[in-house]
């Protein structure tokens, strides 16, 4: 079986080293008044009755992608969806980025197609791009590397952070545009060095080759999520599905678990993938297949919340909260997982 720590991502060593970090950051946080710190997708911070939240993310191994199809314009998008994407998980409406360029060499030219994908991604979220820097490293990057860091703001008597989950509450799931940008790494190993195709090949069945399958931009989600925000449904927690898969609800609160028992059809680029010799369990702990993001609410109102979506778009009733700790998910084979 082909893992994501073959292709040179190691998923357990990361969080090890990320609560290392963590743990020697902590003594920090006694200098402001902090709402929520690491282990959340967005931190918060309280200034009298409101809270900034703030968020950091990358484009990661996509860029890999961009540079194979020598097509960088929208790269941009992923990563403000990425960081936008995580600000909203606190009830946080984004407001504004920074981004960060680090280049081995400067190339105006892939530098202008990166700007148009940023400017597309801040016109989807309505965020200002408000500053960044652009650095040269050639000793330390190949090409280049793109990042940002966002923050948001929210009443602080309106923050989501998910401790108000109960048993019994409904799973509502956001159709993802693809892969996103996560699981790169193995995507690549798994198409590219499993099965030999081409990043010009069409995918099966297709009239859209691999690499424009891989390369659409992840899903901006601010404008449905901050529309519910407005309504002042009873939404207790949010989760956007990125590296880690499903697993990635288990941020939100400790103590219970995750029936996933209707998830949609996934697009036909996790089904290439996973025919490469790769694990059930491996791959819905590390693709969002076919869901990128996740509303927690109370029963009572779930089904108010799925007819609001779906007006303009496509979102699912995926399962319910749980008593045990534990996270089971119904796959799209029928075979029955659990993590």
């Amino acid at each position: 079986m082909v893992t994501y720590s073959q292709s040179g991502v190691d998923i357990n060593l990361e969080e090890d080293t990320v609560s290392k970090i963590a743990s020697k950051l902590q003594s920090t946080l006694q200098f402001r008044d902090i709402i929520t710190g690491s282990g959340h997708y967005a931190a918060l911070v309280r200034l009298g009755d409101k809270a900034i939240a703030m968020s950091t993310d990358g484009v990661g191994s996509k860029i890999l992608i961009a540079e194979m199809m020598e097509k960088y314009d929208t790269i941009g998008i992923d990563c403000i969806a990425m960081v936008v994407n995580d600000i909203l998980c606190v009830g946080a409406e984004p407001i504004a980025i920074v981004d960060y360029l680090a280049v081995e060499n400067p190339n105006p030219d892939v530098a202008v197609e990166i700007a148009e994908g940023l400017v597309k991604g801040a016109e989807s979220s309505k965020i200002s791009i408000i500053g960044g820097e652009t650095a040269s490293l050639p000793d330390i990057i190949r090409n280049f590397d793109l990042a940002g860091t966002g923050i948001g703001f929210v009443d602080t008597d309106k923050i989501i952070s998910g401790k108000n989950i109960s048993s019994g509450d409904v799973l509502i799931g956001l159709k993802s545009s693809g892969i996103h940008s996560n699981g790169l790494s193995l995507a690549r190993k798994a198409i590219f060095e499993e099965a030999n195709f081409k990043i010009d090949d069409n995918l099966p069945d297709s009239d859209i080759t691999i690499g424009e399958e891989l390369l659409k931009p992840t899903e901006i989600y601010v404008k449905p999520v901050v529309d519910l925000f407005k309504k002042d449904f009873n939404i207790k927690g949010l989760a956007h599905i990125t590296g880690g898969g499903f697993t990635n609800l288990k941020r939100l609160k400790k103590g219970i678990g995750f029936k996933i028992d209707n998830l949609p059809e996934p697009q036909e680029i996790f089904k290439l993938i996973y025919k490469q010799n790769i694990s059930i369990e491996e791959m819905y702990k590390v693709f969002n297949m076919g869901i990128g993001f996740v509303i927690i609410a109370d029963r009572e109102e779930s089904q108010k919340i799925l007819n609001c979506l779906n007006k303009d778009y496509d979102a699912y009733k995926i399962g319910e909260v749980i008593s045990e700790d534990k996270i089971i998910i119904n796959t799209f084979d029928g075979i029955e997982i659990q993590y």
